[in-house]
């Protein structure tokens, strides 16, 4: 692992595979480069090149964060993608985000051309399921051992919890959406969202669709919030059938 150094702060930065970059990994709102566990080095097999992954800022081994979090955070971090993009020569890449990462990723290529965008459980706006979902995980962050799964992962389980927690429960946060900037991404997209995802409804990726109607949209049975984890084949065939349709 090495690090990035963006706006005075160092960012982890891992990679897989060797040649030209054919995927960027962007992490969800709880997650780090090793919560991705063997996804990355199983792609960049099959796509026969280069995968990278960042820990966002607050995130895994990267910097914590010196503010709190606003409700335009999205939007900021679209921003550093772009500058990671740029210092990586990796312009080029898929854009593979999960969660808030395929937000992210939605807004980067709201702005700027992107050659394909693999987005598993994106969210496009904010809905009572995932508010719902994110006031219990902060009861079970007070209550069990989420705590301690969480230090498995982020040098500072506390902050990454508490800045992920608290801008989503935050009222000025309840009217986010980002329906407008997906009408404008021209780029090919692949939204891949769990049956039982416990963090957003169908409704996510019905709005994303009528925003950008080049969606392909794939709805996975027994799967939750997070598809690399709970349906791990049927993702990697998806995404990486997705990379080389792009090529």
């Amino acid at each position: 692992m090495r690090t990035w150094k963006h706006a005075g702060a160092r960012l982890a930065v891992e990679t897989w595979g060797a040649g030209a970059v054919r995927a960027v990994l962007l992490h969800e709102g709880l997650g780090s480069i090793a919560l991705w566990k063997g996804f990355p080095e199983a792609l960049a097999g099959r796509v026969g090149g280069r995968v990278l992954a960042y820990d966002r800022r607050g995130h895994g081994a990267s910097d914590p964060l010196d503010a709190p979090r606003r409700p335009d955070f999205m939007h900021r971090e679209a921003e550093v993608l772009a500058a990671f993009l740029e210092a990586e020569g990796a312009g080029d890449a898929v854009l593979v985000g999960h969660s808030d990462g395929a937000s992210i990723a939605l807004l980067h290529a709201a702005r700027r051309p992107v050659r394909g965008l693999a987005l598993m459980a994106p969210h496009v706006f904010v809905e009572s399921l995932s508010l719902a979902s994110i006031r219990d995980a902060r009861e079970r962050f007070a209550g069990t051992d989420l705590r301690a799964r969480l230090a498995r992962y982020h040098r500072d389980p506390e902050h990454t919890f508490r800045a992920w927690n608290d801008i989503w429960l935050d009222p000025a946060f309840a009217s986010w959406t980002i329906e407008a900037e997906a009408a404008r991404v021209e780029a090919p997209l692949l939204v891949l969202q769990g049956r039982d995802d416990a963090y957003g409804t169908a409704a996510q990726y019905e709005r994303l669709a009528a925003a950008a109607p080049q969606a392909d949209v794939l709805v996975l049975g027994r799967c939750g919030h997070d598809p690399a984890r709970d349906r791990p084949g049927a993702t990697l065939d998806a995404i990486a059938s997705f990379i080389e349709r792009c090529a």
